[in-house]
């Protein structure tokens, strides 16, 4: 009875386990990301701290500082993003080809903006600026 009692006890944490990750690989199309293994707050810790999280949302502050650059990270589900202060950036894709370079903007928008942006596949992002690149960014799990 009691070799019972555990083997179901194995079996059901197995299968939370299991759900949990594949939760949190399922985009908000229902597909698996495929950039799972990239994400942010698991291969950038230093610049993505989650501050909130349900079964909706993930809500991250992120901090890249002055003159650095992020490790290659991805972001499964789509974003809203609350930028607070950015200056100069890099965005570069896991292969290092420039997707965005701030420099070339003919207008500058004035911080703090809100945009919005789709599944981010693996990049990195550059800070060219003396002040530390902050935004929040609002993860859409749904």
């Amino acid at each position: 009875m009691k070799t019972a009692v555990w083997l179901s006890f194995f079996v059901s944490a197995f299968l939370v386990v299991v759900g949990s990750i594949q939760a949190q690989t399922i985009n908000h199309a229902g597909k698996t990301c495929p950039w799972a293994n990239l994400d942010a707050v698991k291969v950038a810790p230093e610049n993505h701290k989650v501050i909130f999280e349900n079964e909706h949302v993930r809500v991250l502050e992120v901090t890249i500082a002055p003159h650095s650059k992020e490790p290659i990270h991805a972001h499964c589900w789509p974003s809203t993003l609350y930028i607070q202060q950015t200056g100069d950036i890099i965005d570069r894709d896991a292969n290092g080809k420039i997707l965005f370079d701030s420099r070339q903007l003919a207008v500058k928008p004035k911080v703090p903006f809100v945009q919005w942006t789709p599944p981010q596949a693996p990049h990195s992002v550059e800070n060219l600026d003396d002040l530390p690149t902050k935004l929040i960014r609002i993860e859409n799990k749904d």
